[in-house]
């Protein structure tokens, strides 16, 4: 059966036969435009928009919106062709019991390009979930706008993306780019709140390769300009990136786990057979005292976080950092932390944007944050100094000083310089500051320090090594012992490593019921 149907001249006189109409209508619309378009759709490895929503949402749960919708528009053909629909299929439905607003793609009709009524159907279901205060998901497969319906398509995404931007902070977004994403359709899923991508079928680009040949006469593959693993690596434009949908989608199901209905909500609590009062002895070998022997940070957010599970988000860009949702003792948490196998941990541009944007999430979806440090500093360097280290680190610190959830810090091993205090120190509003008996917090490393305040001693003396070495050890000994900080109040508490899954749980339960206002003002004015 087709959904391009034409209107109907006569129909049935009694009941029965018009719900006999509106079934076969609806059977049209669900099995959409032909057997062989969604067995070409299978061909490349890619579900139908319906198959992809049922693995969303809970079964049975869905509600569709519009689904008789057909455009109006004429020229170049498409009056012969009105299929129901158009090309998107909208509604809500529930995910572990709660309400998500949903829009996905149909690859099979127009290719999911975007038309006027299609984009109209689009903006209606992110009003609702607006209105509704409910999470957003897209499933994206779309060849971008319907080129027949000229400047109204470009209209349309005008209007997306007024919406998304209306939506930032208010409800959770989600995109799932799960086919071709080009020009202005890529810039729908930037402003969105999580960015997923699957390998191999998905791709986002601005220009495609042709244009990008014609132009500077380079010649690239899609996915090399624009695949999955281009933009979880390299671009940072995804956040996630799997081998199939359906992992994928499963994956975006825990994620809203993690995540509350909307910004005047908590996220919500989740149950673990994982004690609170559970010591983390594996910690006092996790973590070497040597602060220049490299260790796997992951490994100590394994032993903090309920049943050691947490998800990682750019897990592949930026590793020198760590962004990760868990749970501690049921209640969803925001976790950053240095990563000393990669760049020993240090900040540079990347990291500071990727970490930067993670705590501006936790902080609109009331998501607390805790921050773990090993930091030697920020990365030297002309490119990263060319770059604008400066204006992006400083995209950090006006992320954490801006933030009102609970922030508490744990101070690992080294923090030195100003990453230590970007890094959520108490200086720039941490509620609750803890740290190992192994933490050294300075201006910086002993050694250069010591080269710098003693400099005109070791060159004086007679032998210049021993001299700087007995300097590094003063300067170590006066300055750097484990409880200067706590001595000038710098820190709250130095405390057990076996011990601090236990503190930190007993800390968020205090600032549970934190409360913090940020003056009166339209909005602030970031760095960029």
């Amino acid at each position: 059966m087709t959904t391009d149907l034409a209107p109907l001249e006569l129909g049935p006189s009694d009941i029965r036969g018009r719900v006999a109409e509106l079934h076969g209508i609806r059977a049209a619309a669900e099995n959409g435009p032909s057997a062989k378009a969604t067995e070409a759709q299978h061909a490349k490895g890619k579900l139908t928009a319906r198959e992809r929503i049922e693995l969303l949402v809970d079964p049975g749960s869905f509600n569709e919106v519009e689904q008789f919708r057909r455009h109006r528009a004429t020229g170049f053909g498409l009056e012969e062709k009105k299929p129901y629909t158009d090309g998107v299929v909208t509604g809500w439905g529930t995910v572990d019991g709660r309400t998500v607003f949903v829009y996905a793609h149909d690859f099979r009709i127009f290719g999911g390009a975007l038309g006027e009524a299609h984009a109209t159907k689009i903006h209606k279901i992110m009003d609702m979930a607006i209105s509704a205060g409910a999470p957003l998901v897209s499933l994206n497969d779309g060849a971008g706008a319907r080129i027949q319906e000229g400047v109204s398509a470009l209209a349309g995404y005008g209007g997306i993306f007024q919406r998304n931007t209306r939506a930032s902070g208010v409800i959770p977004q989600i995109s799932v780019m799960l086919g071709p994403c080009a020009g202005g359709a890529a810039y729908s899923p930037a402003l969105t709140d999580f960015v997923f991508m699957v390998r191999e079928t998905s791709q986002m680009f601005i220009t495609g390769p042709d244009v990008v040949k014609a132009v500077t006469g380079e010649e690239i593959t899609q996915n090399g300009l624009g695949g999955a693993d281009v933009h979880a690596e390299t671009s940072g434009v995804a956040h996630f990136a799997y081998d199939d949908e359906q992992t994928c989608i499963a994956e975006v199901r825990y994620l809203l786990s993690l995540l509350p209905q909307n910004n005047r909500e908590n996220p919500p609590y989740g149950a673990t057979a994982d004690p609170a009062d559970r010591r983390c002895e594996a910690l006092l070998d996790l973590v070497p005292v040597d602060g220049s022997r490299p260790y796997d940070m992951g490994k100590v957010l394994e032993e903090l976080v309920d049943d050691g599970e947490y998800l990682e988000v750019h897990e592949r860009w930026a590793r020198n950092i760590i962004c990760a949702l868990a749970r501690l003792d049921g209640q969803a948490v925001g976790i950053v932390a240095n990563q000393p196998q990669v760049l020993a941990g240090v900040l540079d541009i990347e990291a500071s944007e990727k970490a930067a944007r993670f705590v501006q999430m936790c902080d609109a979806f009331n998501i607390p944050i805790v921050t773990l440090l090993d930091v030697p500093g920020f990365l030297p360097g002309v490119d990263q100094e060319h770059g604008g280290i400066i204006r992006h680190g400083a995209k950090l610190l006006y992320a954490y000083c801006n933030a009102t959830v609970p922030r508490i810090s744990l101070i690992l091993r080294k923090a030195y310089g100003g990453a230590y205090i970007v890094m959520d120190s108490q200086s720039i509003g941490a509620d609750l500051t803890f740290a190992w008996p192994t933490n050294e917090i300075a201006v910086m490393g002993a050694e250069g320090a010591a080269n710098v305040i003693f400099r005109r001693q070791i060159a004086d003396a007679e032998d210049p090594e021993a001299m700087r070495a007995r300097m590094v050890k003063e300067y170590k000994s006066e300055l750097m012992h484990p409880y200067y900080a706590a001595e000038r109040g710098l820190v709250d508490d130095v405390i057990d490593p076996a011990d601090t899954r236990q503190a930190l749980i007993r800390s968020l339960a205090m600032l549970r019921t934190k409360h913090a206002e940020l003056p009166s003002r339209k909005h602030g004015n970031p760095p960029q």
